[in-house]
């Protein structure tokens, strides 16, 4: 189970990673998004009255966005956390939206983790993802999301909490998704010898990218670059937020396989399963599981 903050999110991190298990026989794949990203940016011009200044129509248009990305992946079983809208999207840190009384980070922590909690006990998930502390890199939103997932996930073992949410499930595994700085340094590199240097402006190593983690931190890759295509597949599906010519886009020809093809975590719960090549890393989220 992948909990992620909008739509697009779950393709932009986690998106080999969901159709390489999607395909495989008898694992589902489900995927929690909290909010519909009614606040998002809209990229196509002709669809600017969605904006959330305008129309406040895009939350309604991204749900269709979001069936074809799931589609491109493989995902079948797709959930918005407390049902389509229950929570809005926040907005960028710092901004009026996170004062919303209907945004996710205005939620009432128990509620949306009973919402949650709901969820994991009926699907009954060994391994759980969602983001680091930081949400990767500071949206309220996902922020929220670690903060919902963490406490899900041992608040759905507790006989006590949310009693009419089905009976209690412990999730064996919980992952955070990271970037390694060796990734960041190859697209900091690639761009800088391709002469698009200014996409990096000012930032002259990995070390000066907050999102990115020491690559003795992570503990699990999920190779899938045979998922590659897909991932392109979905991340079109998102053409309000995702043009062609931007940045994923660049990255994924540039480098393509290499810089896509792999996703990283961070194991937070549970006992690490076995490894194999750098750093004695996973190479299944599994690892380790008796199933």
């Amino acid at each position: 189970m992948v909990v992620h903050a909008h739509p697009d999110d779950e393709v932009i991190g986690t998106g080999v990673t969901m159709a390489s298990y999607a395909a495989a026989p008898d694992t589902l794949v489900t995927l929690v998004t909290c909010t519909l990203g009614e606040m998002g940016e809209v990229l196509v011009p002709e669809l600017a009255n969605l904006r959330s200044d305008r129309g406040d129509q895009l939350g309604g248009y991204r749900i269709g966005e979001l069936a074809r990305s799931c589609e491109a992946l493989g995902v079948t079983d797709h959930r918005f956390l407390g049902g389509p809208g229950r929570w809005r999207d926040s907005g960028m840190m710092g901004t009026p939206g996170n004062d919303d009384p209907r945004c996710l980070w205005q939620a009432d922590l128990d509620e949306a983790t009973a919402a949650l909690v709901e969820i994991i006990r009926e699907v009954r998930p060994q391994v759980l993802i969602t983001y680091d502390e930081n949400g990767g890199y500071g949206h309220p939103d996902h922020i929220r999301a670690h903060e919902l997932t963490v406490r899900a996930f041992d608040a759905a073992a507790d006989p006590s909490f949310a009693p009419d949410a089905g009976p209690p499930w412990q999730p064996v595994k919980l992952y955070q998704t990271v970037i390694p700085r060796s990734s960041i340094q190859a697209g900091i590199d690639y761009f800088q010898s391709s002469g698009a240097g200014e996409l990096f402006e000012g930032v002259k190593s990995a070390e000066d990218v907050p999102m990115a983690v020491p690559d003795d931190v992570v503990t699990t890759a999920i190779e899938a670059s045979a998922h590659f295509e897909a991932k392109i597949v979905a991340m079109r599906a998102h053409a309000t937020q995702m043009t062609t010519d931007g940045f994923f886009f660049a990255l994924a020809d540039g480098l393509g396989h290499r810089a896509w093809g792999t996703e990283h975590y961070v194991l937070v719960r549970g006992e690490r399963g076995p490894g194999a090549g750098p750093h004695g890393r996973e190479v299944d989220l599994f690892a380790g599981l008796d199933l």
